[in-house]
């Protein structure tokens, strides 16, 4: 199904904050680009850290400095992705460890109380990189079996986008870089 056929999943003004890893776009990629939405819409491979975050008129430049010091105040990690995991509608794959960026989006989470993560639906967060969500069962063994050959892989998370929804694409809007 084309991203033409969804429901509009993205309002214009909605905000993300995503720890992006491009390095993983030839592994996954092309999946993305089939099986999840968002990455038709412009959003690269990441972690979400935080969404939906404040509404793009309330991101001022106070809220910029203020996510400028918090993010900053962690330092860069390496994770690995090591293996594909499900929620029931996704397929994922885990970071390991996922520690930082739970830590992260506590933080952030706990600075602006009204933006709680996915709008407070889930108890827990679990920190994913979603490579395909609402497909039959068959799809995700067979995405799993081929990303299975090709994992481990590892990357540098050192900062932190905001994104920004115009309601149909997303287009990072500032990245904040970790302490160096």
């Amino acid at each position: 199904m084309s991203h033409d056929d969804e429901p509009e999943r993205y309002r214009a003004g909605q905000t993300a904050l995503l720890a992006t890893v491009e390095e993983l776009e030839p592994l996954v990629g092309h999946w993305r680009r089939r099986f999840d939405s968002s990455a038709s819409a412009g959003v690269p491979a990441h972690v979400t850290v935080l969404f939906p975050f404040l509404d793009i008129d309330r991101i001022t430049n106070t809220v910029v400095g203020d996510l400028e010091i918090l993010i900053g105040a962690h330092s860069p990690f390496t994770v690995r992705f090591e293996e594909c995991r499900r929620f029931p509608d996704v397929l994922y794959l885990a970071p390991t460890p996922d520690q930082p960026f739970r830590a992260l989006t506590e933080e952030i989470a706990k600075r602006w109380p009204e933006a709680p993560p996915y709008e407070g639906q889930f108890t827990e967060v679990i920190p994913h990189l979603t490579i395909a969500h609402g497909q039959q069962p068959a799809i995700f063994e067979e995405l799993q079996a081929e990303l299975a050959d090709q994992l481990p892989a590892t990357t540098t998370i050192s900062s932190v986008s905001l994104f920004v929804s115009d309601g149909h694409r997303w287009r990072r809007h500032t990245e904040f870089s970790m302490l160096r």
